[in-house]
């Protein structure tokens, strides 16, 4: 075993985490096997492969900045239910 139960006990109690004795065995188990599964990946050869955040190449989703002509102040109210010339009417609703 990569971990020993004492350990998995000092880390939970680190954690503030309370434990029965189930949880402490199954939490021994698999935290044993994701260290083995690290130790497994630590002797994959690397060099030369450059550190990635992404699986895949990613590229700025966004467009760039551009002015563009927005809307008229008629062209913003002709589907309005009840258009004021100042802007939206639209019902109280503070008393």
């Amino acid at each position: 075993m990569k971990i020993s139960r004492s350990e998995v006990e000092h880390v939970a109690r680190l954690a503030r985490l309370a434990l029965d004795e189930a949880e402490l065995d199954a939490l021994t188990g698999d935290m044993d096997a994701i260290l083995a599964y690290v130790d497994q990946l630590s002797r994959l050869q690397t060099d030369g492969i450059a550190p990635t955040a992404h699986a895949v190449p990613m590229a700025n989703a966004f467009r760039p900045d551009a002015v563009r002509p927005g809307f008229t102040p008629e062209q913003a109210l002709v589907n309005a239910p009840s258009p004021d010339p100042a802007g939206f009417r639209v019902p109280r609703v503070i008393e």
